[in-house]
């Protein structure tokens, strides 16, 4: 598979390493050419030499998305830390390109759920970060609420 990957921050680069040591075809974009060095990290060799691809360049110019690969795209991630040019760049993904995946990173969980409904697929870490610390928070009210009443059940039946 082909995976277009826009934004090379902490997200980005970790998900094109792991998609190229599954065998993916993996091209970057980034506007910053100090972005490659992320996609390097904890590699044995350089990000070409085992196979990848990186282009700098704004996301949100046609021209830079072509060296980038759009057109044979299967996959397109938005992952910039912008929501707005993430929604932008995953709409003209989908809908100019035709690509098959295309998935957006939304930070705003509010504008997440708007846009999934919009039928824009969107991955909300800020959502993701609230159902766990719910779950933990709530765990340990439980917790302590079974610990209370066992100690409240052992003093009654001195």
């Amino acid at each position: 598979m082909f995976i277009l990957i826009v934004g090379v921050g902490r997200v980005g680069s970790s998900l094109a390493r792991a998609m190229l040591r599954e065998g993916h075809e993996v091209s970057c974009l980034d506007e910053d050419a100090e972005a490659h060095g992320r996609l390097e990290v904890g590699m044995d060799e350089a990000w070409e030499e085992a196979g990848g691809q990186f282009t700098v360049g704004t996301a949100l110019e046609i021209d830079a998305l072509q060296a980038a690969g759009i057109e044979r795209a299967d996959a397109f991630v938005a992952s910039t830390d912008g929501d707005n040019t993430n929604i932008v760049i995953a709409q003209i993904a989908k809908r100019r390109f035709n690509v098959p995946k295309v998935i957006a990173r939304i930070l705003d969980p509010l504008r997440a759920d708007w846009y999934e409904r919009q039928g824009v697929h969107t991955i909300c870490p800020t959502k993701v970060a609230i159902d766990m610390l719910e779950r933990e928070v709530r765990a340990a009210a439980a917790e302590q609420a079974s610990g209370a009443a066992a100690t409240g059940a052992a003093g009654s039946s001195e």
